[in-house]
């Protein structure tokens, strides 16, 4: 007997055919056109022929001959394998997807560009989500750093996208709980950085390197305070490694929690310390605008904080975004 799969919202606007080549891997296509020709596979009950466009809420007719097909691993054109429990974890952090990109809410310990040692990377896997397409990134985000991150998925786009991120057109708000009182409640910080280091002007560097300092600018705003923790909006301004970070330990002395690298042990109190152990860094790319390449428009995507932030949110009662 056929089963029927409701298609979700982060599947809307994918085409009939990347969907069954996602959840039936190992399907071959011929014998995916051959059901639809033979009006084995459907759409609300419609006869298909495999390139339509899929809305959330559509009604797919599944015939009980493909169930083998569905792999328990996944092989991306890469050659990486994974397992689809791994891609369909990552499928629910689609907050956007059409023809162009798709956005993610990336969850904090998973690393953006893959390389040496690194088994799972948004970029391998996304790839292996849509492999019609070429995925390609346009920014990145640290691996503890958790929130939305765009990826385009042709040249055009990349293109399009990259030169909004680097002549700063695209605009990105983070959220950060921050280790200690942050005196001001807004500003702009603007210095020189360079391997993990921070200066106030290029000429304090003398290491002997001859690594050229970048310059680093933030504006950030203190949202709201509870005790020795402040809850504070991001506006980078400038995209250096660990720029946030940097500018969170050493400029406004007050760390972001769980970062492990620049941060520092503080007191709290009983209650909220056994909620502030974590190896999760709160740090949140909560805010992102730029101009969709394909359409022309502006577009301004949220994502939801990450559950393990959310509790300590409504501990301190601060504001949820």
């Amino acid at each position: 007997m056929a089963d029927i799969v409701t298609v979700s919202k982060t599947d809307e606007g994918t085409r009939l055919q990347r969907w069954f080549v996602r959840n039936y891997p190992s399907m071959p296509l011929r014998e995916f056109y051959k059901l639809c020709r033979g009006g084995q596979i459907r759409v609300n009950s419609r006869r298909v022929h495999g390139r339509e466009i899929l809305n959330a809420g559509d009604a797919i007719r599944i015939p009980p001959t493909i169930a083998g097909f569905a792999s328990v691993m996944h092989k991306s054109e890469s050659g990486d394998r994974f397992a689809l429990s791994d891609l369909e974890m990552l499928r629910k952090c689609i907050v956007h997807n059409d023809d162009d990109i798709v956005v993610f809410n990336k969850p904090a310990g998973l690393a953006v560009q893959g390389g040496t040692g690194v088994r799972k990377s948004v970029d391998k896997m996304a790839a292996a989500l849509f492999p019609y397409d070429k995925i390609l990134l346009v920014h990145r985000l640290d691996k503890e750093t958790s929130g939305l991150l765009v990826v385009a998925k042709n040249q055009r786009v990349a293109q399009s996208l990259s030169a909004q991120f680097q002549n700063k057109t695209a605009h990105k708000e983070y959220l950060a709980l921050l280790h200690g009182d942050v005196a001001n409640g807004r500003g702009e910080i603007d210095n020189w950085m360079v391997k993990g280091q921070v200066f106030d002007t290029p000429e304090r560097l003398n290491d002997g390197t001859g690594m050229r300092p970048q310059r680093a600018v933030t504006d950030y705003q203190v949202l709201a305070r509870a005790g020795n923790l402040s809850w504070v909006l991001f506006s980078p301004k400038t995209g250096r490694t660990h720029q946030l970070r940097l500018h969170s330990a050493y400029t406004l002395k007050a760390p972001i929690v769980g970062d492990n690298l620049y941060g520092r042990e503080k007191k709290t109190d009983d209650a909220l310390r056994s909620m502030l152990v974590t190896n999760n860094l709160f740090l949140f790319a909560h805010k992102l605008t730029f101009q969709h390449p394909g359409n022309g428009r502006m577009m301004t995507l949220r994502a939801a904080l990450p559950d393990f932030m959310v509790p300590v949110i409504k501990f301190l009662e601060l504001p949820m975004p």
